[in-house]
């Protein structure tokens, strides 16, 4: 369940589909439609393409079911209703599986800027879109099953790739740098600050990223930059278990933020 005591996990029917109010659908449209618009020239073309892939629009908040069935069609991946917080072990598993796991509640009106936990339209604005793309969908795939093998120990440095790169990534284009990750795309306050010019952007590097401290109630100090999705896929050939080793012997670089009190 969402640790926000003011959220609630929602259930689907008989038919698989989720019950939204009116209130909720009007809230998902103006999202939808306030991103949309900001978003443009500020996010990877791949990233729209997959927006018309799934037919999303402002009408109302889409169904998860309609979404995995598209998504299984274009790049044999999918989605499962969850609440909030699930278990690593399940998050991994799902993404081994080609899924990605999608909340069931939408956030408040008075939360539309910035929501600390994933809400619905984070996981299907932020994440679905680029679920489209099948080296994209590979890599998630790949580091499910690579995250379900390393020791456990390992995980915390595993999922600060996962954070740099599906959540908050940025990639080069032709038309010059432009985000990605889903917590960039789908948070205003986010966007705002990771694209306007005066953040920090730093090459990808493995164990920069490997090292690199971050905190989930801020927006982020610092971005990675890829030169193309196919170079997260190719992550996946390296030994990551022996560079999160490595990673840890040396020690983390100097937090870029200050300590939550």
């Amino acid at each position: 369940m969402p640790k926000n005591p003011s959220y609630a996990s929602k259930h689907p029917d008989a038919a698989c589909i989720y019950s939204y109010s009116d209130d909720e659908n009007a809230v998902w449209g103006e999202l939808f439609e306030r991103q949309i618009t900001y978003l443009e020239g500020r996010v990877a073309p791949e990233y729209f393409e997959g927006v018309k892939k799934l037919s999303l629009t402002a009408k109302a908040v889409p169904q998860i079911r309609d979404i995995d069935a598209k998504l299984k069609k274009l790049t044999d991946a999918g989605v499962e209703g969850v609440p909030a917080i699930i278990p690593p072990s399940q998050f991994f598993d799902l993404l081994s599986q080609r899924k990605f796991p999608v909340a069931t509640f939408l956030r408040h009106r008075e939360d539309m800027d910035y929501i600390e936990e994933p809400d619905l339209f984070h996981e299907v604005f932020g994440h679905c879109p680029l679920l489209t793309n099948r080296p994209y969908v590979d890599f998630i795939e790949g580091f499910g099953k690579m995250a379900m093998s390393v020791p456990k120990g390992a995980s915390w440095h595993l999922f600060r790739l996962f954070w740099f790169t599906v959540e908050f990534g940025m990639i080069r284009t032709r038309d010059g740098l432009r985000a990605y990750g889903a917590g960039i795309v789908s948070s205003p306050s986010e966007a705002a600050h990771a694209t306007g010019g005066k953040s920090e952007m730093l090459p990808f590097d493995l164990m920069t990223v490997l090292r690199t401290p971050y905190r989930i109630d801020i927006v982020q100090p610092v971005y990675f930059v890829i030169d193309r999705f196919e170079d997260l896929a190719a992550l996946l050939t390296q030994d990551l278990g022996k560079a999160i080793e490595k990673a840890q012997a040396i020690g983390d670089l100097p937090p870029r933020f200050d300590e939550a009190a």
